[in-house]
């Protein structure tokens, strides 16, 4: 197997803050068309045990509520639990990590949460050759859905994985189900995507072209979802029902999600890591939604897994 020097581990590193920079700005504009001054305000930052970071984080803006687009490099000297559950061999090892992590909020309850990462790690066990892997996806996180995005969303996945071989859409699909899930609601976080982990199983250079493409795929896939939605008109209620299952959210990140429990384990900046939350969110006691609302549907359809291509286009 090709293993990354550091030439490659640099061109990665040059990918991610380029594709941060690329994302922002194209966000920055949908903030801008709607008269808003709202930008993402940078904060470079480093870590003592090694490496650092950008974290680039708009607030109250006209569209986007809080959105957090994160790149890190860091220097791990010993590996935590959450790196070698599944790798035992690299168990104490030194290693590094670098990624961009974004989760975007919009403010309105039409315009779904979004969430996208890529990102490589590289251990070095000693006395061992270095272990590599890419990991990364986006997925969606409707209040209101259109079942044209969620159509586009998916369709935009499949494409971006057939160079790759006919049946990554289909596995990563199923990853992102399995992984988005909340066990103790018996629920989806949302509609889905791609999710994929421990990606070494083509050479590095192909590995390395189909984050690029997941990193593009979710640029691209995200922009028209703002351009229809943003400046639909909603209620009240319909911003407490967002609020209410924005909470959702919140439980997922702090309860399952993988990249939260490594970046605590590896004493990471807690700013940055818990930079996924919203600024708001709302925990109602059991509230009851008619038979016939768009707030049931939501549960009762679209947080399920499902063939979304093959639906949709029926």
């Amino acid at each position: 197997m090709q293993h990354p020097t550091s030439a490659d581990i640099q061109r990665v590193r040059e990918f991610l803050l380029d594709l941060q920079s690329r994302i922002c700005s194209a966000l920055e504009q949908q903030e801008h068309q709607s008269g808003s001054q709202a930008v993402f305000e940078i904060d470079d930052w480093q870590r003592p045990e090694g490496g650092g970071g950008r974290s680039r984080v708009l607030q109250n803006g006209e569209i986007i509520e809080k959105g957090g687009v994160m790149f890190s490099h860091i220097q791990i000297s010993n590996l935590p639990a959450s790196a070698t559950e599944r790798h035992p061999q690299i168990a104490g090892a030194k290693a590094q990590a670098l990624g961009v992590s974004l989760v975007i909020h919009p403010k309105n309850p039409n315009v779904p949460t979004s969430h996208a990462n890529v990102r490589l790690f590289v251990a070095e066990p000693e006395g061992q050759d270095p272990v590599w892997w890419f990991g990364g996806g986006f997925d969606l996180t409707p209040f209101y859905p259109n079942d044209s995005d969620i159509l586009a969303w998916h369709q935009k996945a499949a494409d971006l994985c057939a160079p790759f071989g006919e049946q990554v859409y289909a596995e990563h699909k199923q990853w992102c189900d399995d992984y988005f899930y909340l066990k103790h609601r018996d629920e989806q976080r949302g509609v889905g995507g791609l999710f994929f982990d421990d990606l070494n199983q083509w050479d590095f250079e192909t590995c390395f072209r189909y984050i690029q493409a997941v990193g593009q795929g979710y640029l691209d896939a995200i922009i028209p979802v703002f351009k229809n939605n943003q400046d639909k008109a909603y209620s009240p209620a319909q911003r407490d029902f967002q609020l209410y299952r924005r909470g959702r959210y919140v439980e997922y990140n702090l309860v399952y999600d993988r990249g939260t429990l490594f970046g605590l384990q590896t004493g990471g900046r807690i700013e940055s890591i818990l930079v996924s939350l919203p600024n708001l969110a709302a925990w109602s006691y059991r509230p009851e939604w008619d038979e016939d609302s768009p707030e049931k549907r939501l549960t009762d359809y679209y947080l399920k897994p499902r063939n979304w291509l093959e639906e949709l286009k029926q």
